[in-house]
Parts: C-alpha cells; sequence; structure tokens
C-alpha cells in the first residue's frame, strides 16, 4: 500500500529564505551567531531545528556543512569532506537509534532544479512520526551496474531507478566514513563536471540504512520527467549508456586514485 503523502504547511512556508533563484537574499546560515535550538556543533559544522518546519508529523533539522556559502561537496578539501560526512552521519544514525521515529530520512539538495532553497551548503536530517520514507525502495532501487569496487566501497549505476534517469549508488559499511566520503565526493564531482558534458548543475543526494551498511544516492537533475510525475513512471538510460556511465565513473576514479580504483 502507497505511504499517506506528508502534509506541507503553506503557512510556514510563506516566510521561508531563499536565495537560489534570488542569490542577493540574506542566507540565515551565514550568521551563525543568530541560530537558534543548536542541538551540536564541531567547528563550523552545525546540526540545528529547522526554523521553519513545513511538513506536519515530523521532526525536522538542518546540518550547515560549512561557514562557506559556495561550499559544496564537489569543491571541499577532502579532510573537510570526510568531516562533513562523519558529522552528519553520527547524529543521522543516533536519531534512528533514538527510537522516536517510525523513520529517519537524510539527504541533500543542491542547485536550482534541486528543490532546495538556500544555497548555502547544508543536509537535512528529518524524523517521520508516521510514515515510512523507505517504504517504496527496493533493493533493486540501490544496486545496479557495477562501476567499480574501491577500499570496499562499491559504486554502481542504478538499472532499476527510482526516478530515473542516472542514480548513482554508493555502499560502504557504515562505520566505513573515509573511504565512503571519497567516493560520494567523487562521484559529486563526475555529476557536476562530467556527466552530461558538465551541463548538470544540480543533484541529490539521499542516504538509506542497509543493516550494518550504507548506501549514498547521487541524482543528476535537470526537469522532473512528467511520465514519474503524472504516473509515477521511472525512466532509464539503455544499458549500454549505463555501461558507459560506469566506464566514465571508472576513469574519474582512476584519475583521481591510480593504485586503489579497480
Amino acid at each position: 500500500m502507497p505511504n499517506q503523502p506528508l502534509i506541507f504547511d503553506t503557512a510556514i512556508a510563506k516566510g521561508k529564505p531563499e536565495n537560489i533563484r534570488h542569490p542577493h537574499n540574506a542566507c540565515p546560515f551565514c550568521a551563525p551567531h543568530q541560530l537558534t535550538d543548536i542541538l551540536a556543533q564541531d567547528a563550523d559544522r552545525i546540526w540545528l531545528l529547522n526554523k521553519f518546519p513545513t511538513l506536519q508529523a515530523t521532526w525536522q533539522t538542518i546540518v550547515i556543512e560549512s561557514a562557506r556559502h559556495d561550499g559544496d561537496i564537489a569543491t571541499y578539501s577532502p579532510v573537510e569532506n570526510r568531516a562533513v560526512f562523519a558529522f552528519v552521519l553520527k547524529h543521522w544514525q543516533a536519531t534512528i537509534a533514538s527510537g522516536r521515529f517510525q523513520s529517519v530520512l537524510c539527504y541533500k539538495s543542491f542547485g536550482p532544479h534541486s528543490g532546495g532553497s538556500l544555497r548555502h551548503p547544508h543536509m537535512q536530517i528529518v524524523g517521520l512520526t508516521a510514515v515510512d520514507g523507505y517504504a517504496n525502495v527496493t533493493a533493486a532501487n540501490l544496486t545496479g551496474y557495477p562501476a567499480l569496487t574501491v577500499d570496499r566501497v562499491q559504486v554502481t549505476v542504478s538499472d532499476q531507478p527510482i526516478m530515473g534517469f542516472v542514480e548513482i549508488n554508493v555502499a560502504a559499511l557504515i562505520t566505513a566514513v573515509t573511504p565512503f566520503a571519497d567516493a560520494v565526493q567523487q562521484v559529486v564531482q563526475y555529476t557536476l563536471n562530467t556527466y552530461f558534458h558538465g551541463w548538470c548543475d544540480s543533484y541529490n543526494l539521499f542516504f538509506y540504512p542497509q543493516g550494518d551498511q550504507v548506501v549514498a544516492k547521487v541524482v543528476p537533475l535537470f526537469n522532473v520527467s512528467p511520465y514519474y510525475i503524472g504516473y509515477r513512471l521511472a525512466q532509464a538510460d539503455t544499458p549500454e549508456r549505463m555501461r558507459a556511465i560506469a566506464q566514465e565513473i571508472r576513469q574519474q576514479f582512476a584519475q583521481a586514485n591510480p593504485v586503489r580504483s579497480n
């Protein structure tokens, strides 16, 4: 049975700040001294309650990744990126372990086609009190054409994507934060710089708990397909194209890690 929709409160949404389409608007995350309801902090990484909890029956929080307004996974140093991943995975896992919610989502929106409203780099950890957010995601959605295995991290291109067209999965042990963060960073860099001739300016990043593993799914974004909007029909590239994408990812990793990639 399909999940019930999450209820969006437009009265709360009216006050939300926005600076993706209007970059000259003020950024609340650039004034950390004015932030309230902080749950945890490590250097310039801050976990706090979402000031605009637009979804009913949820607990919405934000993870500010960096003090740099124009930062992103694609441009962080490896050390900074690993620290971001360690911070967000720690608090996502702790929220899951608290048992307060039926499911806990963790995701990131980047770029004008991502559904986000603020440019400043951040992720979201959202507890759903009455909905299993993973009910419509199958194991087959989180694997696919093998791209490579490096440091026991598996990278695949979905042959059964959730939405399509291209979804890249990165799977690792939840304790393997460093190689996991490094691999996701490489995939994000591929998505923005190489995939589709570098014309992709947006992506979503989703995290999925899988026992003692975690899977990250990077989804390059353009406009949403009407087949998915109207009929919930996913589309996928041809097998030949997906194999070509897997090869491009292998080349990306080989250039960055000439010894470790295989």
